[in-house]
């Protein structure tokens, strides 16, 4: 009986430690590698729509403080730093509420001009390259009950991505040129008419606020269809869209 109980304790404990190292294995790779992000709003559309499921590179910029979990303040900047490049989609911690994870489009470097003039985006008193690229309809509480103007916009870098512009005088179609401090980036959304950028009350965004790029999209579900409704995935699954490169 006394081999019996130790080797069922033995048993038991080889299990937890199975337990305890693959969750310290998901904590690394959460902590250095990759973290999983939803996307709460339509500010990225179409590119990233609500219900998309990513993937976000955390090597990719280096580390700050905001790439570890709860954010312990155990030093400042960033270490193993790279720079960003225009036109990558970045998950950024809010300036005015850290607490507050954001994604959008990276528009401008540091030194950089930037500029809206009649929906055209402008760097550095450059027009970025806009045509015509069709339509989009929504698939979530974000249809406007019609089909949305997409346009290709292509930037000096060789980056294309496409982008909604539905009101073309919305006030985010003209702005005030902005010049972008050293050590911070300049954010916009794809979704041009319903986007909090920082050509609104986001401003500028701190190197140390960046988290990581956007890589791939793993799952997504349409018409506002809860992780937790697995019976409704069938029909509501974006099949489309998984495990897609994030451009």
């Amino acid at each position: 009986m006394a081999e019996k109980t130790e080797t069922k304790q033995s048993g038991l404990w080889e299990n937890v430690k199975v337990i305890i190292q693959a969750l310290l294995l998901a904590v690394v790779i959460r902590t250095v590698f990759f973290q999983p992000f939803t996307i709460p709003s339509g500010s990225m559309m179409p590119t990233l729509l609500v219900g998309d499921y990513i993937f976000v590179n955390k090597f990719a910029y280096g580390y700050s403080k905001y790439s570890i979990p709860f954010s312990p303040d155990l030093f400042s900047g960033r270490i193993f730093a790279s720079e960003p490049k225009r036109g990558d989609i970045v998950v950024f911690r809010f300036p005015p509420n850290p607490d507050i994870d954001y994604i959008k489009r990276l528009v401008g470097l540091p030194g950089d001009r930037i500029q809206v003039r009649n929906s055209i985006l402008y760097v550095n008193d450059k027009p970025v390259d806009r045509v015509p690229a069709g339509a989009f309809r929504a698939d979530d509480q974000y249809d406007t009950g019609g089909d949305v103007p997409v346009y290709r916009e292509t930037m000096d870098n060789g980056v294309s991505y496409d982008t909604l512009d539905q009101f073309p005088d919305s006030r985010g179609d003209n702005t005030r040129e902005f010049i972008v401090p050293e050590g911070h980036y300049f954010m916009m959304g794809d979704n041009r008419d319903n986007s909090a950028d920082s050509r609104f009350d986001v401003g500028f965004v701190p190197a140390e606020n960046l988290v990581g790029r956007a890589s791939l999209i793993f799952f997504s579900l349409g018409n506002d269809t809860s992780f937790r409704e697995v019976w409704k995935w069938p029909a509501n699954l974006r099949y489309d869209r998984l495990f897609k490169v994030v451009e």
